[in-house]
């Protein structure tokens, strides 16, 4: 009987044995391929740049981050995506996310209509970062050196022009910061020391707008060492470059205008 039983289990079985359910290996699931043809992109780079002209800057930065992989790289279009992604990258507080790619569209497409206005983009980036001139002045002056860059590679262009501007800003940042080193050794007595700063900072920073202030600062060293020809020497060059009748030419002693004047 057992036998029976065992062979009547056998032939029930095996017509089952195609559909045993763990015979081979399951076929994975393939998601369906993101499709990138012509009327996508399109559709997407209007999508982005409305998002981006609305100052929408989280959908802009999404929808351009999905471009920059579907995009071909003989699009004409991805040389102004990058600069997109830049100025939305500068206005969500990514200053270096926003070097890179500002330097990716000058770098890469040097002879491209935007690579000057994003080199000169880069360096504003670079001075975001150094927005108190008591800090480390690492970063301006990286970004004083972009600004000279612009200058040397597209002279005479709208970008050399604003970058000559922030090049001026700069230099009077840097100048002030020197002034207020300068003003930490007069407050202490330590004269020589300010002096040593002040005309270096004079030197270097003719035009900055701290500089009559430097020089009514080194006048009051000079005479608090009694320093007589230094004084005349000061009041020379006051009498020469700031010749109103306000400012640091009230401390000069009226010989040393009358000897300047002649």
């Amino acid at each position: 009987m057992s036998t029976s039983r065992v062979a009547l289990a056998l032939l029930i079985l095996a017509p089952l044995g195609g559909c045993w359910p763990f015979k081979g290996k399951p076929k994975p699931v393939v998601a369906p391929a993101l499709e990138n043809s012509p009327r996508t992109i399109d559709s997407l780079w209007q999508a982005g740049q409305g998002a981006f002209n609305r100052g929408r800057w989280g959908e802009a930065n999404r929808i351009f981050t999905r471009l920059s992989t579907a995009m071909p790289v003989t699009d004409p279009r991805l040389t102004r995506m990058h600069f997109y992604r830049g100025e939305i990258e500068l206005a969500l507080g990514n200053e270096l996310d926003a070097v890179r790619l500002f330097r990716r569209v000058s770098d890469e497409t040097p002879d491209d209509s935007l690579a000057a206005d994003a080199l000169q983009r880069a360096g504003e980036a670079y001075s975001y970062l150094w927005r108190r001139p008591e800090l480390d002045p690492t970063y301006g002056q990286t970004a004083l050196g972009v600004f000279q860059e612009v200058q040397a590679r597209y002279p005479g262009t709208a970008a050399a022009s604003r970058a000559a501007a922030r090049i001026e800003d700069l230099n009077n940042r840097f100048a002030f910061k020197q002034y207020r080193n300068a003003l930490f050794y007069y407050k202490f007595k330590a004269y020589d020391s300010a002096i040593l700063s002040l005309r270096a900072l004079v030197a270097e920073y003719p035009r900055a707008e701290i500089v009559p202030t430097a020089l009514e600062t080194l006048v009051q060293s000079y005479q608090a060492l009694g320093y007589e020809e230094d004084i005349k020497e000061t009041c020379g060059y006051i009498a020469r470059f700031f010749p109103a009748p306000t400012g640091p030419k009230r401390l000069c002693p009226p010989a040393a205008d009358s000897a300047s004047a002649s």
